[in-house]
């Protein structure tokens, strides 16, 4: 069987780590980085995350990237789930037209995969990372996949986004 090509391979380039207030933090976000960091869940709050109405966002620097970026992740083990979970966001998934428009943003996005065998590996990578809104109010928008059809499925009408 001939293997397919990735749909996506990170290039370490730092592009998505560049921006403020786009990393929601959730509790679970907050405890796997705080743990890794060897740090009380409220020490590393205080120190590496504002709150903004009822989500938390990772800190920023004053260059505008994430306050863990130094040539990559330092925290990529417990990085949080919005940042497993790239590019295999909600719109990316939903809809091709996003998915054409991402190419523009990241590199590590293979143009030559078609749309649905991106969707397909997406759901593969986001089961195997755990990643996934699970109903929890403080998941971003971005992982929320109620209403998406998975690769040889049809979304029941009453989840489908409009």
């Amino acid at each position: 069987m001939k293997k397919r090509p990735s749909a996506f391979e990170c290039r370490r380039c730092g592009h998505c780590c560049h921006g403020a207030g786009g990393i929601v933090l959730t509790a679970r976000d907050r405890a796997r980085l705080a743990a890794h960091l060897g740090m009380s869940e409220e020490a590393f709050t205080a120190a590496h995350a504002s709150r903004a109405g009822d989500k938390f966002h990772l800190g920023v620097r004053k260059d505008g990237f994430c306050v863990f970026f130094q040539e990559g992740c330092a925290v990529h083990p417990a990085r949080p789930d919005i940042c497993r979970a790239w590019p295999y966001f909600r719109g990316n998934l939903l809809d091709a037209v996003s998915w054409e428009l991402s190419h523009e943003y990241c590199a590590g996005i293979n143009p030559d995969v078609p749309h649905a065998e991106f969707v397909r590996q997406g759901f593969e990578a986001l089961r195997a990372q755990g990643v996934e809104a699970h109903n929890d109010p403080e998941s971003p928008n971005a992982l929320r996949l109620d209403g998406i059809a998975k690769p040889g499925q049809k979304v029941p009408s009453s989840t489908k986004c409009e």
